[in-house]
């Protein structure tokens, strides 16, 4: 006989996927992150916590200030390097939610995966679109990205493989 998870955690992770997969749809054709899909991914995080886990809830609360304050504090620092902008706000947000899923503990995971994941993205499209564009000056959605790491980050954790203390990462 096997334990299946209790019915509102489920109902949460359905929430998530199902706003993960979505966000990562309309950042792929749209390069947008729509405030109505981020927002309640955030809030379902924190929601998330603080019913099912609320020993996190402040790993939670910590994680949405921070993923938010790193990517707007990377936005500032490439506009006065280069002047021009390098990073979206939806981005900001989508992690902002992610860091309230998995807590300020999992963001240096949650950003050196995403970073991986656009490489191979943008190393893949550039094999696609030989000759057509320079892809130094074509901007690339980083929402699905970060969907998919955080996709990771939660399988893994789930399953026992806790990518929050990964030394590499510091």
């Amino acid at each position: 006989m096997t334990n299946s998870p209790p019915l509102p955690f489920l109902i949460f992770i359905a929430i998530y996927s199902g706003l993960l997969i979505r966000l990562s749809w309309i950042d792929f054709k749209a390069r947008l992150l729509p405030d109505n899909l981020t927002y309640p991914l955030l809030w379902s995080g924190l929601l998330y916590q603080a019913l099912l886990f609320p020993d996190h809830l402040s790993s939670a609360v910590w994680g949405a200030v921070a993923g938010y304050m790193s990517l707007w504090l990377l936005y500032w620092f490439y506009f006065f390097l280069r002047r021009s902008e390098g990073i979206g706000y939806g981005d900001m947000k989508l992690l902002a939610a992610l860091g309230a899923w998995h807590g300020w503990q999992s963001l240096p995971g949650l950003v050196v995966t995403s970073a991986v994941i656009g490489i191979v993205l943008a190393v893949f499209i550039r094999l696609l679109r030989r000759g057509e564009q320079r892809l130094a000056t074509t901007p690339l959605p980083f929402g699905p990205c970060l969907a998919i790491a955080g996709g990771v980050t939660g399988w893994c954790n789930e399953h026992g493989l806790i990518l929050d203390n990964l030394s590499f990462t510091l």
